[in-house]
């Protein structure tokens, strides 16, 4: 009998496991990283992030104000890199206008939108909390 028609179609394109496997996903990633940085919105985010954790450390914040504000930079490079997926995903599979084509590309960028107004909602609490006007 042959092997390769009784293992399941998912399981014969996996490839390796163990280790190796692991080397495989993250070569994956990297090829993920280096698709993400040949679009224009992930660079510019990059540059915008870049800047807002360097000064995280530089302004004299606590480290656990720090910490939010560099998890919440990551979570928008996160929702970006699906947003990106889903775009090459979608026109992948056709370029035609097509409504539920519109409804995935326009949540997955609603989606970078609360990612990136959750790093504006933190950067002014965390400026107002340590060098707004003491109010409270």
């Amino acid at each position: 009998m042959d092997t390769k028609k009784a293992t399941p179609f998912a399981q014969q394109i996996k490839g390796k496991t163990g280790f190796r496997r692991i080397m495989n996903a993250y070569g994956y990633s990297l090829a993920g990283l280096k698709a993400a940085l040949s679009e224009a919105a992930f660079r510019q985010l990059l540059v915008f992030h870049v800047v807002l954790i360097v000064l995280a450390f530089i302004l004299d914040f606590g480290p656990a104000t720090r910490m939010m504000l560099i998890m919440a930079s990551f979570i928008s490079w996160i929702v970006e890199l699906f947003n990106t997926a889903i775009e090459a995903a979608v026109d992948h599979t056709s370029l035609a206008k097509h409504p539920l084509a519109k409804r995935a590309k326009d949540t997955a960028s609603a989606a970078q939108f609360l990612a990136l107004t959750l790093v504006v909602i933190l950067w002014l609490m965390a400026l107002w909390r340590d060098y707004g006007p003491n109010v409270f």
